[in-house]
């Protein structure tokens, strides 16, 4: 608790921290009284305590396997995630590779058809140059012309 004091004569107080701690301490401080004036003997107490620690630890063992089949069951859930999520980019980057090598062959095929019908064109372009020389040396020579 922090204490502010100002120019004038008022004071402010500040709380600071849970209010739920005392109201623990209460709560313990009662249950501590509860027990002391309870109309049991001592034995039989003693007896009540260790059965109800005896069914809180129970319940708490249990809560626990409860969290630790929960946080398991969550752990293998997300690793099963990111294995599907790692074989779906694996299936991802070999449809790629194969695109790709697709796309390569088909410009190779193409490259070839191209030369081909390219060097066949020269070819016939050279025949057609030949058969004119040809011709018109004949021509050249016919008489009369």
């Amino acid at each position: 608790m922090a204490r502010h004091h100002d120019d004038g004569d008022d004071e402010v107080v500040e709380r600071r921290g849970s209010p739920i701690a005392p109201f623990l301490w209460g709560l313990a401080a009662g249950a501590a009284l509860g027990l002391l004036f309870a109309p049991m003997s001592g034995a039989e107490l003693r007896a009540d305590l260790r059965s109800r620690s005896r069914k809180f630890r129970d319940l708490a063992t249990q809560k626990v396997d409860e969290i630790e089949d929960l946080v398991a069951g969550s752990y293998e859930q997300a690793r099963e995630r990111v294995e599907q999520g790692i074989d779906s980019a694996k299936r991802s980057v070999q449809e790629g590779r194969q695109a790709a090598r697709d796309v390569v062959q088909a410009g190779r095929e193409a490259a070839a058809t191209a030369r081909e019908e390219l060097e066949k064109r020269l070819a016939d372009a050279r025949h057609a140059r030949r058969a004119g020389r040809h011709g018109a040396s004949a021509a050249d020579d016919e008489p009369g012309a």
